[in-house]
């Protein structure tokens, strides 16, 4: 464990996002009831007090220009500035104390701040997947990550939507206190150990708009519901008593994808959850419907380039007691 307070200044401005704010501070304010030293300070821009989103008045402890280097900066996000351009003003705000911060992090759309401080030049980022592209283009520069929870760039941490900010506070807490502690903090809030940086930001059934037709979503919700059963592409087309041509056609019209790979999808998310709750890898890919451990194992490299083993190992929540 680190000896002595470690100093949290999170920046915030009008139109912050109040999420952002308040889950990454609740973890650091849960690790200290376990024995972490975290020091939190709001800061603005100018020392003012700032209105949120939500229109709720933040009281801030001063401003960032004011205060010492600190050893974790976080920025805040705001749906603002994926919109427009980040006042100058504000990028001028947060550039010094970026630069100086043993190290700096942004949540959500905190990037946009982050990157027109010039702090993600020539590194890597992410940011919500829905403004990624945005981020991307506005900056190139940056080489943005639309896919991952966090992205870590040598003392630059950037992290994707609202509540990933938890998750990387989470591993932020980890990184300076080791995992027991950070998976203490985790069960007293009641969420997941920090999800891995490189993992998808939204499972199968949110990527993208849900099926326009009703003949369509009937097969979605067919295969969500159980993952485990025949969704073969014969056996789906007999559900809507259509030819297999016309149901891949469906699929790849409504969804860019095929039948084969939405099902596929399902089968890991599901199977991501089932290692997450302590089964075992075998186990995991009998439940999500997966034809052996091996097609299961395959998928995972491919998407996470893990395996499921590691995958549990590094990521998974509290196991069951006495699992399998």
């Amino acid at each position: 464990m680190n000896a002595g307070p470690h100093r949290v200044a999170i920046f915030v401005y009008d139109g912050v996002t109040l999420l952002d704010v308040a889950g990454p501070a609740e973890v650091f304010k849960e690790a200290n009831r376990f024995g972490a030293d975290y020091r939190i300070v709001l800061l603005s821009p100018t020392g003012a007090d700032v209105t949120s989103n939500l229109g709720v008045r933040i009281a801030v402890d001063g401003a960032v220009s004011s205060e010492p280097a600190f050893d974790t900066l976080l920025v805040a996000g705001s749906d603002r500035y994926p919109r427009a351009r980040v006042p100058a003003d504000l990028a001028d705000a947060a550039r010094i104390p970026a630069a100086v911060a043993g190290r700096v992090a942004s949540i959500c759309t905190g990037a946009f701040v982050l990157a027109a401080a010039g702090v993600l030049d020539g590194k890597r980022a992410t940011t919500h997947w829905q403004v990624a592209h945005e981020l991307a283009a506005r900056y190139p520069t940056c080489r943005v990550e639309p896919d991952a929870i966090y992205v870590r760039d040598g003392t630059t941490y950037t992290s994707a939507g609202v509540t990933a900010g938890i998750d990387l506070a989470l591993a932020l807490v980890e990184e300076d206190h080791g995992p027991d502690l950070a998976r203490d903090v985790a069960r007293a809030l009641v969420v997941y150990m920090q999800r891995a940086g490189g993992q998808s930001q939204f499972s199968a059934p949110l990527q993208g708009p849900p099926p326009r037709s009703p003949a369509l979503r009937k097969i979605t919700d067919l295969v969500t519901a159980n993952p485990r059963g025949d969704h073969s592409l014969g056996e789906l087309a007999k559900h809507l008593n259509v030819s297999t041509r016309h149901l891949t056609r469906l699929f790849h019209d409504e969804l860019s994808t095929t039948p084969a790979r939405y099902v596929e999808n399902i089968r890991f998310d599901m199977a991501r959850a089932l290692l997450d709750q302590g089964h075992t890898a075998t186990q995991a890919a009998t439940l999500a419907g997966f034809p052996s451990y091996e097609s299961m194992r395959r998928v995972f490299a491919r998407k996470l380039s893990i395996s499921p083993a590691a995958y549990q190992r590094r990521f998974s929540t509290t196991r069951r007691a006495n699992a399998g």
